[in-house]
Order: structure tokens, then C-alpha cells, then sequence
């Protein structure tokens, strides 16, 4: 009964520090991730793909969490098999390796010498002892010398500590899934749109769509957008201000202007520039429009699209806008323009830019009606992307750790070589336990020199 009980609980060890367990696990985790590639994630699930599907689908998919695949709990789970499998197998084998680098054999017997990779043996007489010694020395490093049976026995060793390499390998990914854990317990991600002029504490999840409010809150100070002659957006910024639970600036952290790539961080949450968009609340454009020479200015209102009829009778156009023309004019002006297209009766259309903070430029169009732009009712709103996540620097060490098992592993070798000397004759032997080619041609190098001495 005892032995039957023992072999059971052998073979549950056996099985979790089974490499083809690993294997297994490495290629599931592959081939379901291959879901979180086709499936669209959470928040950026588009309506027309959850019609798509058909409510049995979606009822399924939301069960299996597959809209948020990478924080379900069975990929989590999976995770944490796999963690604990490594795990195991890096205590089963680890004690090995450790008597191989703290325990070596110090004796080359004749038994040792057949199983080496290389060998060379010749005669010797004279103070040999300390010549081989010295020789070690200047060749490897300091050698240990064994006294025994009238034998003096020689043995170095050189980047022992290598071996060790697969296992700070294995302990990187843990740490990794540790702090990818951490991460998704006690981080978060999530998004919030603030409208110019205002402030927001509030978050909404990615996951789960549920507000959370923020121990602090930003201040949409403004927002810019330019655009290339395509109309595409060519840089939006958004200058923000943390403000405390009172409303009021918290110091060091005013108008702080962030744009893609360049996001703000306070108290260990960061929020990336994202989206935007007009709040809604109108596109109205204002303009003082008068004749050349004239000082008789007549306030004129136009919308974004639309035409609108001047007091010569020509027609005014909005082609675009942007609240900063700094990014499109090499820095030579800079605050809010428009690119405005007016057509007058029998004329071809004269399209140029009329800016807010240089009025007189405008009046060195052609033309007979000069055109002050005053302002706009355009407001907009930034869309920021929001994330928390205490784990990512234990992330960063795993990888960190990672590089330096990659380089232990693969890139070191553990050396040995062994020396008897008994009855005037000297044996030496050695072996690496990676790139025997290159050992090979290192114990030559050595052998050579063992010649001459």
C-alpha cells in the first residue's frame, strides 16, 4: 500500500516536470492565442462584427471571455501551469548541476580519463609539480592540487557558473508571468474623453466597461489638431492639467502637452494620446470682413462645409481648420487658422489661409475684400488611453534576467581540465560541456605548450 501510494505520488511529480508537458503547454498556448488574433479585443470590438456572429456566438464568446482572451481565466490558468511546470522541473534537476559546479572531481582517475573528450600524455621529470601548476595558472586559473597514492593531481575550471544559465532562463519566465500577473490583478486599462475646458476622474474599464474614478483628475487645458493636404490628421495634442480632488493644479504638472508616444504619467498611471473628436456643441467660425482700404468690418458666421455669402456677393467656403499652424508653417507662425475658399461672380475660385494671430498677412492677398478671422465655436474632446501597471518592471528584471541567461546558456562553456602526475609521466585531460570544437583547439594550444615545458 505504502509503495503503491509512493509510485503514485512519484508519477504526479514526474508528470509536471515532464518536458513534453512543457512542449505540450507552449504549443496550446500558441495555437489559442491564435483566437486573440482573429477574435477583435475589447474595447475595440466593432458593432458590425458582434451582428456579424449572431447571439448563440456572442452568448459563447462572452462566456469563454474570448473578447478579452489574454485576461481569462483559463488563459491565466494555463499560465500558471506552465509556470509551475518549469518550476519543477528546474528543482528536479537543478541539485545535478549544482554538485557538478560546487563538488567537482578533483582525481582523474583512469576510469575519468577514458569518458574525456581529449587527452595527452607524456614524460616529465624534474620540479614538475610546481611547472604544472604555474602552467594551469597562466592557461585557466588557479588550480586545486589532490596528494594521493604518490600521485599529485591538478584540476581548474573555468566558467562553471554557466551551467547555471537554463535555470536563470526559467527563473526570468516566471518572474515574467509574476509580474504579467500582478499586472492584471492590480493594474488596469482603460479609456476617457475629456471636452476642452473640462475635467474627468473617470475611466471607463477596456474589459469589463465599468467607470472608475481616479484619486485625482486632468484639466483638457486645449486641443490642437493639423493635418496634411490629404485631410488625414497629421499630429493632435492635447495640453493637460492634473488637478487634485479640490479642482486645484497640482504643481509641476500643469499644461503639460501630450501627443503620441509622448504620454503622461502621475502616481504610476499613464494616459496615451489616442483619439478626438468634436464634442458637438457646433462648428461655427467667426469673421470680421471688410473692403480693401475699408475700416467698415462686417462680422460674418460660417459653418465647416457650407457656403456663405459675403457682403460683395462672393461666396465664402471653410476647406479646414486647425487651433495650431505652427506644425505646418516650419515654425514661422503659429495659433489658430483656417483654409478658407472664396469665389466671386465670373472668377475662378482664390483659396488661401487666413490666421487669427496675423491678420495683416491676409491683407497682402489679391483680392478686394480683406478677411479677420476671430475665432471659432469648434470644441473638441482628446480620447485618452489609460494604464496602471504595478507589474511591469518585475516584467522588465525577467527580461533583463532573461538576456543574461540567454548569454550564460549559449554563449559560455563550462571548462575543465585535469593533470596526474605519478612516476615522472604526466596525464592531462579536459572537456567542455559546450563547443567541443573550440575546445579541441584550446587543449592543442595547451598541449603544445605542455611540450616545451
Amino acid at each position: 500500500m505504502t509503495t503503491a501510494k509512493r509510485n503514485f505520488i512519484e508519477s504526479i511529480w514526474d508528470f509536471f516536470c515532464s518536458l513534453k508537458l512543457a512542449l505540450s503547454l507552449l504549443i496550446v498556448l500558441a495555437l489559442i492565442s491564435i483566437i486573440g488574433t482573429i477574435i477583435p479585443q475589447e474595447p475595440n470590438v466593432p458593432s458590425q462584427y458582434i451582428a456579424s456572429i449572431g447571439p448563440t456566438k456572442l452568448s459563447i464568446y462572452k462566456t469563454l471571455g474570448f473578447f478579452h482572451m489574454y485576461h481569462s481565466w483559463w488563459f491565466m490558468s494555463l499560465l500558471g501551469l506552465l509556470t509551475f511546470n518549469i518550476i519543477c522541473c528546474s528543482v528536479k534537476r537543478l541539485p545535478r548541476v549544482w554538485k557538478i559546479v560546487a563538488e567537482p572531481t578533483l582525481i582523474m582517475d583512469e576510469g575519468l580519463q577514458k569518458t574525456l573528450q581529449q587527452t595527452f600524455e607524456r614524460k616529465m621529470t624534474g620540479e614538475a609539480k610546481e611547472k604544472l601548476r604555474g602552467f594551469l595558472k597562466s592557461e585557466i586559473g588557479e588550480p586545486k592540487v589532490t596528494e594521493q597514492d604518490g600521485a599529485t593531481y591538478f584540476f581548474v575550471q573555468k566558467h562553471a557558473w554557466c551551467r547555471f544559465g537554463v535555470y536563470v532562463v526559467h527563473l526570468s519566465i516566471v518572474i515574467i508571468f509574476v509580474g504579467a500577473l500582478i499586472g492584471s490583478i492590480f493594474g488596469f486599462k482603460g479609456v476617457m474623453q475629456i471636452p476642452e475646458g473640462m475635467a474627468s476622474d473617470t475611466i471607463y474599464s477596456t474589459v469589463t466597461g465599468n467607470p472608475k474614478e481616479l484619486p485625482f483628475g486632468l484639466f483638457l487645458d486645449s486641443f490642437s489638431v493639423s493635418f496634411y493636404d490629404t485631410g488625414m490628421p497629421k499630429e493632435y495634442k492635447s495640453i493637460l492639467t492634473v488637478v487634485d480632488e479640490n479642482g486645484q493644479p497640482v504643481k509641476g504638472y500643469e499644461h503639460i502637452p501630450v501627443i503620441v508616444n509622448k504620454p503622461l504619467t502621475y502616481k504610476g498611471i499613464t494616459f496615451y494620446q489616442s483619439n478626438y473628436g468634436q464634442t458637438g456643441e457646433g462648428s461655427t467660425f467667426h469673421f470680421d470682413v471688410a473692403k480693401k482700404g475699408s475700416q467698415d468690418f462686417a462680422h460674418i458666421d460660417a459653418k465647416m462645409g457650407s457656403k456663405t455669402k459675403l457682403p460683395d456677393g462672393s461666396m465664402l467656403e471653410i476647406v479646414d481648420s486647425t487651433e495650431d499652424i505652427s506644425s505646418s508653417s516650419s515654425g514661422q507662425f503659429s495659433g489658430p487658422a483656417v483654409l478658407v475658399r472664396v469665389t466671386e461672380a465670373g472668377k475662378s475660385p482664390d483659396q488661401f489661409v487666413v490666421m487669427k494671430n496675423y491678420p495683416e498677412v491676409q491683407q497682402q492677398q489679391q483680392g478686394d475684400i480683406v478677411i479677420h478671422y476671430v475665432g471659432s465655436g469648434t470644441k473638441y474632446y482628446t480620447g485618452l488611453q489609460v494604464a496602471k501597471d504595478p507589474g511591469v518592471w518585475v516584467v522588465w528584471f525577467g527580461c533583463f534576467l532573461m538576456v543574461v541567461g540567454i548569454i550564460m546558456a549559449f554563449f559560455l562553456s563550462h571548462k575543465r581540465v585535469w593533470i596526474r602526475f605519478a612516476n615522472g609521466r604526466v596525464v592531462m585531460g579536459g572537456t567542455a560541456n559546450k563547443n567541443p570544437a573550440a575546445f579541441e583547439v584550446k587543449f592543442e594550444s595547451m598541449v603544445e605548450k605542455l611540450k616545451n615545458l
